[in-house]
C-alpha cells in the first residue's frame, strides 16, 4: 500500500491548559482533496499551521511523503499556504505577488508570465497584474493571494477559508474550477472552510472537527447521509434531531411513532429525520402542525412547524406546494430519510 502524502500522527498543540489538537491522526493520499470543517475553535485553523511548520507541536509527529518535518522550517517543506488574512506583499503589484513563488523556483520569465495572467484570469481579475495592492478590496485580496498559492504548483496546498470574502457567483464558480485545476496539477490539497457547501463540492474527503478532535470523516456522501453524531448532523443543518426507542420497523419518539429503515438497530438511540423526509398533507393525515415560518433556499422552501406534541420539525417542500404561514397540516415521515445517530 502506498503510503500517504501527508500523514498526522498524534498530533497535540496546547495553548496553556486547553488542547487546539487532542491526539490528532489524519492521512491524505497524494492527489487527494481534504476538506476540514467544523466551528470556530475547533482545531482548523491550528492544524494547518502545525502542517505548515508554523506551529510548535507539543506531541505526535507531522510527515510528508514520509519524512518527519520535526524541525523542518515552512519555507522548505514544500507546501502552499494561504491563510485568511491574505497577507500580500504591499510592495509588489498584483503580477509581482503572484509570480514570487515561480520567480523563487528559477522559473523563466516569458513562462511566469503566461502562469501569472491564467491564474488572474480563473479567480476572476483578468488584466489585474499590473495593479497596485492598496487599490484591491478584502474580496480581490483574496483573490490574489490564492492565485499566488497556486502558481509554485506545490506538492501540498493547505488553504484557510480559501473563498470566503468572494461573491457568491464567483465562489460556485471557483471551487468547479479549483477541482478541475488540482486534478490537472495532481496537488494534494488540506483546506479549511466552515462553508459546508464550499466543502462537499470540493473535497474528495471531509473532516468534521470538535473540540480539538476528529468527530467525523469520510467522503462528502458519507459525512451528509450518515452524519454520525448529533453534532456534526446539526453542523451540516440537520435540526430535527430526537431521543428514540427503535423497536422493529417503528421508532417511539416525541413526535409520536416513526418508521425506521429496514435493519435499524432496536433499543435507545438519536434520530434524525431529514427535512426531505417531512412530508405535509391535510391536518388529519399525520402529526399535526402549525406553520411557523417559510424560508426561500433557491430549490426549495424551508418550512419551520410547531407541532402539537414534540420540538419543532422543519420540513421541505418545492415552492409550488408550500403551504402559508399559520395554516395547519398534518406530517407524515419517510423511513428512508430517517438516520440513526451515535449516542453522546
Amino acid at each position: 500500500m502506498t503510503d500517504p502524502l501527508l500523514r498526522l500522527d498524534a498530533v497535540t498543540v496546547r495553548f496553556g491548559a486547553r488542547a487546539a489538537l487532542d491526539a490528532v491522526s489524519l492521512d491524505a493520499a497524494a492527489h487527494e482533496i481534504v476538506c476540514v470543517l467544523g466551528p470556530s475553535g475547533s482545531g482548523k485553523s491550528t492544524l494547518l499551521r502545525a502542517v505548515a511548520g508554523l506551529q510548535q507541536l507539543d506531541g505526535g509527529r507531522v510527515l510528508l511523503d514520509g519524512a518527519d518535518q520535526d524541525g523542518v522550517p515552512a519555507h522548505r517543506r514544500g507546501v502552499g499556504l494561504m491563510f485568511q488574512d491574505h497577507q500580500l506583499f504591499p510592495q509588489r503589484d498584483v503580477g509581482g505577488n503572484v509570480a514570487f513563488g515561480p520567480r523563487m523556483h528559477k522559473m523563466p520569465r516569458d513562462a511566469r508570465d503566461r502562469r501569472t495572467a491564467e491564474l488572474l484570469d480563473l479567480v476572476g481579475l483578468p488584466g489585474a497584474s499590473a495593479r497596485p495592492v492598496a487599490t484591491l478590496s478584502g474580496g480581490e485580496q483574496q483573490r490574489v493571494a490564492l492565485a499566488r498559492a497556486l502558481a509554485p504548483e506545490p506538492r501540498l496546498l493547505m488553504l484557510d477559508e480559501p473563498l470566503g470574502q468572494l461573491d457568491r457567483s464567483l465562489r460556485e464558480r471557483l471551487v468547479v474550477e479549483l477541482r478541475r485545476l488540482f486534478g490537472t496539477l495532481g496537488t494534494t490539497v488540506l483546506a479549511v472552510t466552515h462553508d459546508q457547501g464550499e466543502a462537499f463540492a470540493l473535497a474528495d474527503r471531509v473532516v468534521v472537527m470538535r473540540d480539538g478532535r476528529i468527530e467525523r470523516s469520510g467522503t462528502p456522501l458519507e459525512v451528509w447521509q450518515k452524519p454520525g453524531s448529533a453534532f456534526v448532523a446539526r453542523f451540516l443543518g440537520f435540526d430535527n434531531i430526537t431521543a428514540a426507542t427503535v423497536n422493529g420497523a417503528v421508532a417511539d419518539t416525541a413526535w409520536g411513532t416513526l418508521p425506521v429503515p429496514a435493519g435499524t438497530p432496536e433499543g435507545e438511540h438519536q434520530l434524525l429525520v431529514r427535512p426531505s423526509g417531512v412530508r405535509l398533507g391535510p391536518p388529519g393525515g399525520g402529526l399535526r402542525c402549525e406553520v411557523v415560518s417559510r424560508t426561500f433556499r433557491g430549490g426549495h422552501v424551508g418550512v419551520l412547524l410547531r407541532p402539537e406534541r414534540g420540538p419543532d420539525l422543519e420540513a421541505e417542500c418545492v415552492l409550488r406546494e408550500t403551504p402559508e404561514e399559520g395554516a395547519v397540516v398534518g406530517a407524515g415521515f419517510a423511513a428512508e430519510d430517517v438516520v440513526v445517530l451515535d449516542r453522546e
